[in-house]
């Protein structure tokens, strides 16, 4: 089964995602911050990344940086979901004019969520192995 990590500051909704993916036992790994989600990527090889984008310290916006500007092999290319309460395409524009380049995250889902469709998104992902799934609008297959 997927191996699927978790990064969000809010204890609360690390847990309320874990209980709705270890519902479809996934395998879940968590971290809290963005330090913490860079080590957790590197050490487990995770199959997707759920990334809260508002956290202290480094956010999500700097672990998307890291992730698809490392030119380290350390760092797997893995796909990211992002969920977040800031509004995608506020999102991207600030991605943008920090760093001059587009948001690289396979997905994005704004909270709150409802567990059917974060399934859902997950499961696509997963089976397309990322941004693929983006083009592919057909559920039924």
């Amino acid at each position: 089964m997927a191996k699927i990590l978790v990064v969000d500051d809010d204890p609360d909704m690390r847990l309320a995602i874990a209980s709705v993916l270890s519902s479809r036992s996934y395998e879940v790994i968590e971290a809290c911050d963005g330090q913490e989600a860079l080590r957790k990527v590197k050490e487990e090889k995770p199959d997707l990344m759920l990334l809260d984008l508002l956290m202290p310290g480094m956010d999500g916006f700097a672990v998307v940086k890291e992730l698809r500007n490392s030119q380290k092999k350390e760092c797997p290319d893995v796909p990211i979901l992002v969920i977040s309460s800031v509004r995608e395409e506020a999102s991207h524009r600030r991605y943008e004019l920090e760093l001059g380049r587009k948001l690289d995250v396979d997905d994005y889902i704004e909270k709150p969520i409802e567990p059917f469709i974060l399934l859902g998104r997950v499961e696509k992902l997963l089976s397309k192995g990322g941004k693929d799934a983006e083009t592919d609008k057909d559920f039924g297959n």
